[in-house]
């Protein structure tokens, strides 16, 4: 055994650290917190200075338990887990769970895992910081209790049944922001002007003609931008001026936690959730430094190790060291950057190709911090037009010194990037009252743009300039509000837009329309209706929770905590009894909030139509409840929203199911559902290809859909005289056989599958699922499987366990394979009580929804009182 026992989180961490000190240390991962809040009454003692409870969960039970074993074991226990307030919790938690006193506890922090770090820690042990405790309790225990006080609220106040209504102090306030800025979008009026561009060919350093655009002012309407371009009819062009400037660009700072999930986004499209995970796996296998971290610091060493290699690859000239500031005051200085281990690592060894990427854009944005700035000549023209004396510019870049972006170049969001913006190239050699013979010049109508949606990596930048959330809360707060269905992450397909030219070639002025796409967005954030419902009900009640400046307040509030100079209690003290003045009132007064708008009228029925939340999400409605005949009801579809959608839209809602008529003795139905369009042809579902309106299918179209399928689904072959078909789903190609759905391996040619390929997939699922199954009742939908761990029970598309004999001991495999339905039907109510109760009951109401209107698109909303 060996005699200290070092404790880290992460069990990768826990190998590559146990290499390092050798024999005299075991180390053991805790698998990150080994404590959390009690869940009954918030989990925090409220009157009692707001003492947290904390609690084992179930599965770390175990992984307590042998800590505990080996604690008492070891000569001395050694806490190692990360140097940031998370970290320390853990510590602490660590300490009075295994029983040892903080004061005396040895507890080493690193920022790499390599051996010089590791060691040098174990030589400088020091002890636990309970500031650092205190802020990381403060958080937890506030965000606690907006949590626990304010979804309670949500619940009472908002109609969405099947929606996980929560609110929290910073993800209420990045929905706030992404809701702000669809709705800046919407409100946005493009307004046009026209730029001038006149194109001359003159000739470059070889003799060869090159062409090159040179600019003039813009004109807000066509009717100027023509009278210009007639002032110019008959007009001679001549250099008026040149102007050669030096300029240099600079390198970015080494990565935040912050920068590196902004540039991850942009050059690699990666999610800040998924960049974070990638990030975890490098600093773990000891390759990057510490991955949460706000500071832009390199280490002496890392300067060194950097100067080594900008130098032997590049040359000294490429050398420049810097010395970077931080923006936030309250950054972490005693931190690093995030930058790879080793600089002479190009790449990571690390199997997973995202990673290495990762690896790979940390290790040039490393080396380009520390290396000359490019440098640049700028060349500016001037232009002068004879007839009007007005003045044209042309411009243009020469790289003279690439510096920094031999290695790198840092990307930007589309907000940063003005509309006019473009690469500037090289001009030809020009002098001063050089004639230039023009070709054309065009007036194009341009249109100004709303603020872009936001990207996760362009709302992590926002969130940190106003100070909102630190470094390990952003992956965590974006993807909760994913999972919330406050916002989603998705694209926007571009629209056609007109847009005029007008063009002066010779003394003639020609004028067209042309289309351009515009609009097209790719992983945008967008809120949902449900999102914006509660933005502005909780605007509203709880203006506090809601303000940039609050809840940016309050982080610097845990800062101060942090660094001992406020008392943690107090903090939350301050915050808690107003808060909680404004809950009780809420409940007691506030409306239910529906985010409802009135469309207009129905021109049928002379009924009011309206957009609201309903309990089964955004929709729109004819009539009131208080009338005599029930309201219909239709939902919004995919990508329709309640402040959006026009009566126009809302009136087609109400077409569908359309009956188009019969064919071959079956009704053909036309439909929306929650996967998109389709047609209903007698008991068979045919889903219509993305982007087909389906108001739009007529009796023709249908039946070339109804065609396709049906060729689509024609045999390809024949196994046990039984059909085997094929195609394509949200897994990849699979065949089908005897209601088998196979997935075909990449190893085949899908395309053109022979009788022996056919053969060895189905006989190979065959000989899968006869070990899959112990036993099966596919019409009661229930079985018995074997699984990873052991035997689970099967009912529906649950799993369950399965549960124990009346003796209190485990069925054996033999036993399962005899076990009657009566008995597993018990096992199963013994974990869903009533659950064939309640099939029997929904059974007895299936009439009813016949009944329902034939024109509502969901036949179970009328019941929505």
């Amino acid at each position: 055994m060996a005699k200290n026992l070092l404790i880290v989180e992460s069990p990768a961490k826990a190998k590559t650290i146990e290499k390092i000190l050798g024999k005299d240390f075991e180390v053991k991962s805790c698998f990150g917190h080994i404590r959390d809040l009690e869940k009954e009454e918030m989990g925090i003692d409220i009157k009692n200075g707001y003492k947290p409870r904390y609690k084992i969960p179930g599965d770390k039970e175990k992984v307590v338990k042998e800590l505990k074993s080996l604690a008492k074991s070891s000569d001395e226990v050694w806490l190692a887990t990360d140097e940031d307030r998370e970290g320390e919790a853990i510590s602490w938690h660590l300490c009075e769970v295994l029983g040892l006193d903080p004061q005396t506890t040895k507890r080493i922090v690193f920022h790499e895992i390599t051996k010089p770090a590791i060691q040098q820690a174990v030589s400088n042990p020091r002890r636990l910081d309970m500031n650092l405790v205190n802020a990381q309790q403060a958080r937890r225990v506030l965000d606690r209790i907006v949590g626990f006080e304010l979804s309670p609220v949500l619940w009472r106040k908002i109609s969405a049944r099947g929606s996980n209504l929560s609110a929290g102090r910073v993800q209420s306030v990045a929905v706030r922001l992404i809701a702000e800025r669809e709705r800046e979008i919407n409100a946005f009026l493009a307004t046009s002007t026209f730029k001038i561009e006149a194109l001359f060919t003159t000739p470059d350093i070889t003799g060869k003609n090159v062409t090159f655009v040179a600019e003039g002012k813009k004109y807000d309407t066509a009717e100027d931008a023509e009278k210009f371009l007639q002032t110019c009819i008959g007009a001679k062009y001549k250099v008026n001026d040149i102007q050669v400037k030096p300029a240099r660009k600079s390198p970015a700072a080494p990565f935040t936690t912050s920068t590196l999930q902004q540039e991850a986004s942009r050059k690699m499209g990666f999610g800040v959730k998924r960049t974070m995970v990638l990030a975890q796996k490098l600093y773990e296998s000891g390759n990057i430094t510490y991955m949460r971290t706000d500071s832009v610091n390199l280490s002496d060493t890392a300067m060194a190790d950097i100067r080594k290699q900008v130098t032997g690859q590049y040359g000294n000239n490429y050398y420049q060291p810097r010395k970077y500031k931080n923006k936030n005051e309250s950054a972490q200085e005693a931190h690093e950057a995030i930058r790879p281990t080793y600089m002479e690592n190009k790449t990571s060894t690390i199997d997973d190709p995202d990673a290495r990427r990762l690896y790979e854009l940390i290790w040039k944005r490393t080396m380009a911090s520390q290396m000359a700035d490019a440098e640049l000549e700028r060349t500016i023209a001037k232009i002068e037009i004879s007839t009007n004396k007005e003045e044209l510019t042309a411009s243009g870049e020469v790289l003279k010194f690439d510096g920094f972006l031999k290695v790198y170049r840092e990307d930007r969001d589309e907000e940063d990037i003005a509309d006019d913006e473009q690469q500037e190239g090289m001009l030809p050699p020009l002098t001063v009252n050089q004639q230039l013979p023009l070709n054309e010049m065009k007036a194009i109508e341009r249109f100004s743009r709303p603020s872009p949606r936001y990207t996760e990596a362009s709302l992590v930048k926002k969130l940190e300039e106003l100070g909102i959330g630190r470094p390990s809360t952003y992956a965590p707060t974006i993807n909760t509000i994913q999972e919330r269905k406050y916002i989603e992450k998705r694209d926007k397909e571009a629209v056609k837009r007109n847009f005029r030219i007008l063009t002066l070639k010779g003394d003639q002025i020609s004028k067209v329309t042309e289309q351009e796409n515009t609009g097209a967005e790719k992983s945008k954030l967008f809120p949902s209706d449900l999102g914006l419902v509660v933005t502005d009900f909780l605007k509203q009640y709880f203006d506090d929770i809601m303000d940039y400046g609050f809840t940016a307040r309050i982080e610097n509030e845990f800062d101060e905590v942090a660094a001992g100079k406020l008392k943690w209690n107090s903090m939350i003290d301050d915050f808690y009894l107003p808060f909680k003045k404004d809950v009780d009132n809420t409940i007691e007064t506030a409306e239910r909030a529906k985010g409802e708008r009135e469309l207009g009228i129905d021109p049928q029925s002379g009924k009011k139509i309206t957009a609201r939340i309903g309990r089964f999400g955004p929709m729109v409605q004819i009539g009131d409840a208080n009338e005599e005949e029930k309201p219909r009801f239709a939902g919004l579809r995919r990508g329709q929203s309640i402040e959006t959608i026009t009566l126009e839209d809302a009136l087609k809602l109400f077409e569908l199911p359309k009956t188009l008529g019969e064919h071959e003795g079956q009704e053909i139905v036309v439909n929306m559902g929650p996967f998109g369009p389709y047609i209903k042809f007698g008991e068979q579902n045919i889903s219509m290809p993305r982007g087909v309106d389906p108001n739009d299918v007529n009796m023709e179209k249908a039946l070339e859909f109804i065609a396709d399928k049906q060729k689509a689904d024609a045999p390809i072959a024949h196994y046990d005289n039984k059909p085997v078909t094929k195609g394509t789903g949200r897994f990849g190609p699979f065949i089908k056989w005897n209601n088998m759905y196979i997935n075909v391996p990449r190893r085949y040619d899908f395309e053109n599958l022979s009788q022996a390929n056919i053969d060895e997939l189905i006989e190979a699922k065959i000989k899968k699922e006869e070990n899959r199954y112990i036993q099966n009742w596919p019409d009661e939908k229930i079985s018995i499987e074997n699984a990873r761990w052991g035997p689970v029970l099967k009912f529906g598309k649950k799993i369950l366990k399965v549960t124990r004999k009346a003796d209190d001991s485990k069925y054996t495999a033999d036993e399962l394979t005899t076990v009657s339905l009566d008995d597993v039907k018990k096992m199963i109510e013994l974990q869903i009580p009533n659950a064939f109760t309640t099939k029997k009951a929904a059974a007895k109401k299936a009439p009813t929804k016949k009944a329902a209107p034939k024109s509502a698109t969901k036949k179970a909303a009328p019941k929505k009182k």
